[in-house]
């Protein structure tokens, strides 16, 4: 039956405020989008990815990444992350009030172009800088690879460009390494061939998964990482999320499930479901349509801001 003991703690990153909202052609004012990041540090989420410094007329959005973190303020408890693609938002990144920097390129060349200007080789020759960047203005560094697991456009993603790709990010100093399946297209055991090579590279450097369930298999793939011992993963609130770039992109795994989830299995994660459930009944108000996640709809029915 495979693993017959479960790690004790798992820590969820948060990506709701940045992934989850991207999609919404409803725009979410900062005031609302401020509240909202306040409501899930209280709820206990220890990591929080709170906006994305990309251009505002791809995703607008996230145009207002400055104001937004100016007005967060500290959040005690918990880390203030934001997403880059290239050197200028890293150095937008820089001059704000943040704990982690993201560094995010794409093993696809069709998704890095549309998504980010820039195909695997010419993502992957900026690399190094980006994270130096970072480095230099003191912010831990995550480095992510989107697409890992495959590309609606360019198809099944090559093991050695995966391969190719987390070697720079570990050489670069990544602080982390996320290997994110943007277009859901990954399955268990796939997940777990991906992740024995890997984990054999990045050693003690933390591993996270960001699953996205656009075919249903979010939660049996994160599963399958945990059975491959990782214990960091990205979750949306609701199971928001999904990419402008990807066609038919679905969200992450919602929150709240995966935490009911990991409680059965008795895995901690020191977040209150409940107050989560609470922060994506308000976001459904806000938005107006019922985010795809489960559990919250149980403990909270939708309500507005």
């Amino acid at each position: 039956m495979g693993l017959t003991s479960w790690p004790q703690k798992v820590v969820l990153v948060e990506v709701g405020p940045r992934d989850g909202l991207q999609m919404e052609g409803t725009f979410v004012s900062t005031q609302d989008k401020i509240k909202l990041i306040r409501y899930l540090a209280d709820a206990g989420l220890p990591v929080i990815q709170a906006t994305a410094f990309v251009h505002p007329r791809k995703v607008p959005q996230m145009a207002d990444a400055e104001e937004l973190l100016a007005g967060l303020g500290s959040l005690p408890g918990t880390l203030l992350s934001a997403l880059t693609l290239n050197q200028k938002g890293v150095e937008r990144a820089c001059r704000c009030k943040l704990d982690i920097i993201e560094v995010s390129i794409s093993a696809s060349d069709t998704h890095g172009i549309r998504n980010a200007g820039m195909d695997f080789r010419q993502a992957l020759a900026r690399l190094d800088s980006m994270v130096r960047t970072a480095i230099d203005c003191g912010r831990r560094v995550q480095a992510s690879l989107q697409c890992t697991f495959g590309c609606v456009y360019d198809g099944p993603v090559a093991i050695k460009r995966v391969i190719e790709a987390v070697k720079a990010m570990v050489d670069a100093g990544a602080d982390g390494i996320t290997l994110a399946d943007t277009t859901g297209m990954a399955d268990p055991l796939q997940i777990k061939k991906v992740l024995e090579m890997v984990l054999k590279i990045t050693g003690s450097i933390p591993l996270t998964l960001h699953l996205h369930d656009t075919r249903g298999l979010g939660m049996v793939n994160l599963l399958a990482g945990l059975e491959m011992g990782l214990t960091r993963f990205d979750t949306a609130f609701g199971g928001l999320g999904g990419c402008p770039f990807v066609p038919g992109a679905a969200g992450n795994v919602p929150t709240e499930d995966v935490v009911n989830f990991l409680s059965r299995l008795g895995i901690e994660t020191g977040i209150d479901v409940r107050k989560v459930a609470q922060c994506t009944g308000r976001m459904a108000g806000i938005l107006g349509h019922l985010p795809q996640g489960r559990l919250w709809r149980v403990l909270v029915p939708p309500m507005k801001s």
